[in-house]
């Protein structure tokens, strides 16, 4: 993040113009963290509504027994706080900054004092958790019903969704963050990798993964791709505009 931009770039970048509407745009500020930051952890209290402007974040919640699980990565434009705004509860998952963020951020007491009528404004919040919904419907059958190969291809997949021969497909991302996403142990994951490497279907190296074979990781993430599709159909009928699934979440 070279340059510091200004909150009007990307409320017009996002076309947010609507949702942040005056007097409501008064009181939203920018704030910057950096990658490896905490934005909020879960249980605690939170007074702003994040909206996620630039950079990469991941969310994910820790069991009582200590265990972590990603639930996924985010970028631009996603909202943070909007279910604890609603249900006016403490911080449900925690969130971090994969990369340098920028959030756009608004305070609760403004939202009830110039935004609770706002059409555009609920009708925002309102499509953001409806899509977390569908995400957490997706995440129990994503890691119970299929091996764990075909989950880290449909995750590479789902982070290059379209082929491009003039950029290389790289994603750097931490063995421990991959397996906390699928599901699975460190072991487990590094053997996946190490197997997927050697058939030359991908690259590690230095913690960075290359796609090599795009058509191979198609072939592996296929039965994947058939089960959400077939779930997509039956519970949105015609509708077009799918919500991002637990294993692209983007």
């Amino acid at each position: 993040m070279n340059k510091r931009r200004d909150k009007e770039e990307y409320i017009l970048q996002y076309q947010l113009e609507k949702v942040i509407d005056e007097p409501l745009r008064s009181s939203a500020t920018l704030h910057y963290f950096k990658r490896g930051e905490r934005i909020c952890s879960q249980g605690d209290p939170i007074h702003e509504l994040y909206i996620l402007v630039e950079g990469q974040i991941k969310i994910y919640t820790n069991s009582l027994q200590g265990k972590t699980l990603i639930l996924c990565f985010k970028d631009p434009v996603e909202a943070i706080g909007d279910i604890e705004y609603i249900q006016k509860k403490a911080v449900i998952n925690t969130v971090e900054a994969v990369s340098d963020v920028c959030m756009l951020k608004i305070p609760y007491q403004a939202i009830d004092a110039d935004g609770i009528h706002s059409v555009p404004l609920l009708q925002f919040l309102l499509k953001v958790i409806t899509e977390k919904f569908y995400t957490d419907s997706n995440f129990t059958s994503f890691n119970m019903l299929h091996p764990v190969e075909t989950r880290l291809a449909s995750y590479l997949l789902s982070m290059y969704p379209l082929e491009n021969h003039q950029t290389k497909q790289q994603l750097f991302v931490k063995t421990a963050d991959l397996a906390n996403l699928l599901g699975t142990s460190y072991r487990h994951i590094n053997r996946v990798i190490k197997r997927l490497s050697q058939d030359q279907v991908i690259v590690r190296e230095k913690g960075v993964i290359t796609i090599v074979n795009r058509q191979r990781l198609k072939e592996l993430a296929q039965s994947l791709m058939i089960s959400l599709s077939s779930r997509r159909m039956l519970s949105n009928g015609n509708r077009n505009d799918h919500s991002c699934n637990s294993w692209s979440c983007n």
